[in-house]
């Protein structure tokens, strides 16, 4: 049973080659432009790897720049054909090269569904990472002279002046870990022993926040110091007024700003998805309906093209077996040429 079978005249033939070549190099445009918002993901990601625990996030980005690099190719190559389709010499050359292409042209659909199920899979998995690589972060922030963590307070910093965010969640994570080294303590300043001994851990805990967390837009100097303390500042009131410090947690705007990144990336490649179906079903329509040309004299002929010459069960079965005779050709070939070489030996 034919599927979804069309006759088309010489005019339309032309019509048809015309269309494929604007899909063509529109899903060249597109694959070009998925594959850079793959690759600004992938940078992204990296830039603040420091603040992530689990790296399968880098999965998503992967998918997109694959699926944007065989969208531009495969939309060269059908360009290509559409324009040598209005010649049956030029045409022969890429015949041969047809099934090749749909079994690619099918895979790139796919990888292009996968890149969108995993944007939104992953969301979960990146807040997880986000959360435990920001916790520990924040932990080793003091840490600059341990190898491997020099660069924390750094990243950390810059992070928070960046994304105008304070702590995981909010600035009082800062309240709950010692932040500042012990080589910047004065350890005969009788506060600072007092605030080490009421502390199970032994640990300088205090109500302050690093200087990445004020708010430079606040008309008041910053307050980072003894946050809680109303006492401690003129006409201040922890409870009722405004912080100077930023109150969003940098965990909920990497999240935002990543989930808006991936918005984009799955608008690029369900755009480019789109085009490559578009492609791929008017290639078909092209190379069944010119099956039936075998010289310059048929080119205005009638001819009927389709898009499966049988069902779709029929024609996945017909396929496995193909690619199962090959693969046995294959064999026999290589069991050949073992045996006429043991045999010369």
């Amino acid at each position: 049973m034919v599927l979804f079978k069309a006759k088309f005249s010489f005019q339309r033939r032309v019509k048809l080659a015309q269309t494929l070549w604007l899909l063509s190099w529109l899903s060249v445009l597109v694959g070009c432009l998925t594959f850079g918002m793959g690759i600004f993901l992938k940078v992204q990601l990296w830039i603040h790897n420091e603040v992530m625990e689990i790296t399968s996030a880098h999965a998503v980005p992967n998918t997109v720049i694959t699926a944007g690099l065989v969208g531009i190719l495969l939309g060269i190559y059908a360009g290509k054909v559409s324009q040598a389709s209005m010649d049956v010499t030029k045409y022969q050359r890429w015949k041969s090269f047809m099934m090749p292409f749909f079994f690619l042209a099918i895979l790139s659909c796919l990888v292009c569904l996968a890149a969108l199920v995993l944007s939104v899979a992953l969301r979960g998995t990146l807040e997880e990472s986000l959360k435990i690589g920001l916790k520990n972060a924040i932990r080793f922030y003091k840490d600059t002279d341990t190898p491997g963590r020099c660069y924390q307070k750094r990243s950390m910093d810059k992070l928070q002046m960046d994304f105008q965010c304070c702590g995981n969640n909010h600035p009082k994570d800062w309240f709950e870990v010692q932040w500042i080294s012990n080589r910047y303590l004065d350890f005969s300043s009788k506060e600072v022993k007092d605030r080490i001994k009421s502390n199970v851990d032994g640990r300088y805990l205090m109500d302050s926040v690093p200087f990445s967390c004020c708010n430079p837009s606040s008309p008041r100097p910053c307050i980072q110091m003894q946050i809680t303390n109303n006492s401690a500042h003129y006409s201040y009131n922890y409870q009722s007024d405004e912080l100077n410090i930023w109150v969003r947690g940098c965990r909920e705007a990497l999240l935002s700003y990543y989930t808006g990144i991936m918005a984009t990336n799955g608008a690029a490649v369900t755009l480019s998805f789109l085009l490559q179906a578009s492609v791929l079903v008017s290639l078909r329509y092209l190379h069944t309906s010119m099956d039936k040309i075998s010289g310059p004299d048929d080119m205005e002929a009638d001819t009927e093209g389709f898009i499966l010459e049988k069902g779709v069960t029929e024609t996945m079965n017909t396929t496995l077996e193909k690619m199962k005779g090959l693969f046995m050709s294959n064999q026999v070939e290589t069991a050949e040429g073992g045996g006429e070489a043991a045999a010369a030996s």
